[in-house]
């Protein structure tokens, strides 16, 4: 093969593998961007036995979990180093999340993790800050771009969450790494925006383990979940 040409191909093929938003190395290897689950455990059981939650609020229908209101189901294990994969599906205006790394079921917010889930095509979701959008560590960190699919569609997650680091991947792609040691401040993100008021715990201070969530029907708008699936890590 010419030795111009040969250079080239490698060219292309690099760029190739930028554009996936992997590695080369991760390319080389032939990770894929969501795991195959078909051995995980389930997160919750049919008949929600293992769950936390309001009585009457979360409903298991035919594979989809939803709920009537604003109120988290929360597993019943404390979980330290995992993978939790679903899949989701908004409604116009969806505004929800799941939560990790909750250590205080009953005043959650400042005391986990939330990676967002939003309709980031309606209008409140589009105009709000990038901190605030789909795949966002929420006030925290913005994804790198907007994966979402539109209401009425699946949409797949895989979040990876070992110690202080935290990844997401959206519709096969990872628009999300954070490492929570940088995050010094309960006011100010790294990069001087602003973090909000009610988020007040740094998140070097928060603990790496706790209890998983997902939030509920929030402001009216309804949220859907199937196939959520778990894996834990063991430490190195």
């Amino acid at each position: 093969m010419n030795k111009n040409l040969k250079s080239g191909m490698i060219a292309l093929s690099l760029l190739a593998i930028m554009c996936t938003g992997l590695s080369a190395k991760d390319k080389k290897k032939g990770d894929k961007i969501h795991p195959d689950t078909s051995n995980w455990e389930s997160l919750f059981k049919d008949d929600l036995s293992n769950a936390s939650f309001p009585k009457g609020v979360w409903t298991f229908n035919k594979g989809i979990l939803t709920a009537s209101e604003d109120q988290a189901i929360w597993s019943a294990k404390d979980y330290k180093n995992f993978k939790i994969d679903l899949e989701f599906k908004t409604a116009d205006g969806t505004n929800s999340g799941v939560i990790v790394y909750c250590t205080n079921k009953d005043n959650w917010i400042p005391n986990s993790v939330e990676i967002q889930i939003a309709d980031d095509f309606a209008k409140e979701w589009a105009e709000s800050p990038k901190t605030w959008q789909c795949a966002a560590i929420f006030g925290h960190l913005a994804p790198t771009k907007s994966m979402v699919k539109k209401p009425g569609e699946w949409n797949h997650f895989t979040i990876t969450c070992k110690g202080k680091k935290i990844k997401v991947a959206l519709n096969d792609e990872l628009v999300n790494e954070m490492d929570m040691d940088l995050w010094t401040s309960a006011t100010k993100n790294p990069d001087g925006s602003d973090i909000p008021a009610w988020l007040s715990t740094p998140f070097n201070k928060l603990a790496t383990h706790g209890f998983i969530g997902l939030q509920g029907k929030h402001a009216g708008a309804p949220i859907y979940f199937r196939n959520v699936k778990i894996k834990e890590l063991k430490e190195k």
